[in-house]
């Protein structure tokens, strides 16, 4: 019992934290002139995202490497199938040019570069798949690769963004806010930690399965919700592009971070979350092109939402 409230009380911890780190961030950044499009891809990206990478670091310290890898997988194979099927369910998505052909396949890319830097076994002949520091340093290369892209993508663009929801702060409660999200954060990592590693041992599953469902969906929760309330203003781009942005920065940044801190080997079972992972990339991909042209359409949501849930039935039986 104990520790099904030391996980709830770290994701309420880990939820405001974030939000309130985006929040005294955004205004700090604001009021010191940086521009808008450095906030967004920045601070913005990094508070959507900061719960996996928050969890991946109190793990990886405490050599949690089950878990640290289950986060990041388990996230974005819920981003996609999860959090997808469900907004495409409540409303058509269109996908613009520049995220079909850049930014969903960038993201498959990151699925794939992860199975083929963890496949040392198949490729290398070692003894034992391993996510070494150098393995995480490429990754957060190819991270600064897509950091780049975007910041070159949004200055040649136009910005369709109101100042509607700027957030403006005195410096006091911007530096106040930084204090309670980054407390907030690092208490809920550290409750969630804790909490998924006792209630593995207690029920028997592996530190895999806890962080590839309960950790995963509960550090998923700013995406989820952020793309249901817009697909429900009908801002669809926001909805994908949220998704498809998350996953980039899990793997590329987040596992990255976490390999550079502690390399871990990879146990066989990974493996096959590995394989679903590259699957829904492939299916997001593929998707896009089949029925209207460059939507995601409520069938299909259903079709993710049931492909999810047959992965959940395998990896609790």
């Amino acid at each position: 019992m104990i520790s099904i409230l030391f996980l709830t009380a770290g994701f309420i911890f880990l939820i405001i934290g974030a939000n309130k780190l985006v929040e005294g961030a955004s205004s700090l950044a604001s009021k010191l002139g940086i521009p808008d499009i450095v906030i967004g891809l920045t601070v913005v990206a990094f508070g959507t995202s900061a719960p996996e990478l928050v969890v991946n670091l109190m793990a990886s310290v405490n050599g949690n490497s089950d878990l640290v890898l289950g986060n990041v997988l388990g996230s974005n194979i819920f981003n996609v199938l999860g959090i997808l099927g469900i907004t495409s369910m409540i409303y058509p998505l269109t996908v613009k040019t520049d995220t079909t052909w850049l930014e969903i396949p960038m993201s498959l890319l990151a699925a794939v570069a992860l199975f083929f830097l963890v496949s040392d076994v198949s490729f290398d002949g070692a003894n034992s798949d391993f996510l070494s520091r150098t393995d995480g340093i490429i990754l957060l290369l190819f991270f600064s690769i897509f950091l780049v892209y975007n910041i070159k993508v949004s200055q040649n663009g136009t910005s369709d963004e109101t100042d509607e929801n700027k957030i403006e702060l005195t410096y006091l409660r911007s530096i106040l806010y930084l204090i309670i999200g980054l407390t907030g954060l690092v208490a809920g990592g550290n409750l969630i930690v804790r909490g998924a590693v006792d209630i593995a041992t207690v029920i028997g599953l592996s530190e895999r399965v806890i962080g590839l469902t309960i950790v995963s969906i509960g550090t998923s929760l700013p995406e989820l919700a952020t793309s249901i309330a817009a697909v429900k203003k009908k801002n669809v781009d926001i909805a994908i592009g949220n998704v498809v942005g998350s996953n980039i920065f899990n793997i590329f940044f987040v596992l990255g971070v976490s390999a550079v801190i502690s390399p871990f080997r990879i146990k066989h079972d990974s493996m096959f979350d590995i394989y679903v992972n590259i699957l829904a990339g492939i299916l997001l991909f593929a998707f896009i092109f089949i029925g209207r042209g460059r939507q995601l359409v409520k069938w299909e949501g259903f079709l993710f939402l049931s492909i999810y849930l047959v992965y959940l039935i395998i990896l609790v039986s």
